[in-house]
């Protein structure tokens, strides 16, 4: 048997259901297309955060690299000045002289003698390092820290900040992938949206009625579950 056109005379009621199918059609057609802009627009928000932070991370391992560059010119001068130091006082003791260390093992300089002036010019974040040094008597104590570059007190401020900067920059590129990922989940999404707008086109010049009803089921299945996925995504404005 030949099929019918469903909206010929000879099905009355096709003619309504096929004005609710271009109904619900122009409808579905409609959304998809404004969430397929709104994917768009986020993808493309999410690729300025992926360059922002891919930026902002260069510059963050430029300056840890300078800073780490600047703590090991700082480590360069204080080992030589405690070098410098130890061979004053070892001259100085074997000349017989007072250069200020006990037996015990405690340091107090001596004005006039070159331990003395090369110890009053120790920069600042070595001198902690250095008092807690010969407070564990590394003369006589085997087991104390060779150097007082061992000790927990040296500290050198600008490799805290290389670290910082480090740190930061590490976090910022996990950003930056994070947005990746995130404009890539974007675009997807735009994709399955304009995949609704196409299949909610079509059903509308389909004359099967099942065949009409069953791509317009499909163009809102489709709508609805790429809507909730859209919806867990994070939003950039």
């Amino acid at each position: 048997m030949t099929q019918r056109d469903e909206s010929g005379p000879g099905n009355p009621g096709d003619g309504t259901v096929s004005r609710r199918v271009e109904l619900a059609a122009t409808v579905l057609l409609a959304l998809a297309t404004v969430v397929t802009a709104w994917s768009a627009f986020q993808a493309t928000k999410w690729s300025g955060v992926q360059a922002n932070s891919y930026a902002a991370a260069g510059a963050a391992r430029a300056e840890s690299t300078r800073a780490s560059t600047e703590a090991g010119q700082l480590t360069v001068m204080d080992v030589t000045a405690f070098a410098s130091w130890i061979d004053a006082v070892a001259a100085e003791t074997r000349a017989g002289r007072d250069s200020g260390l006990a037996e015990d093992g405690t340091y107090e300089p001596v004005d006039g003698t070159e331990s003395g002036f090369l110890y009053t010019r120790f920069r600042p974040e070595m001198v902690p390092a250095f008092d807690a040094w010969l407070a564990t008597d590394p003369i006589h104590d085997d087991d104390a820290p060779r150097t007082p570059f061992l000790m927990p007190e040296y500290r050198l401020e600008a490799q805290a900040r290389a670290d910082a900067e480090l740190d930061r920059a590490e976090d910022l590129s996990a950003t930056a992938r994070q947005a990746n990922q995130t404009g890539d989940n974007y675009v997807l999404t735009s994709i399955l949206f304009a995949s609704v707008a196409l299949f909610a086109a079509l059903s509308t010049k389909l004359a099967h009625r099942t065949a009409r009803r069953g791509l317009l089921g499909v163009a809102a299945v489709l709508f609805v579950v790429s809507t909730v996925v859209v919806l867990t995504f994070p939003k950039e404005l």
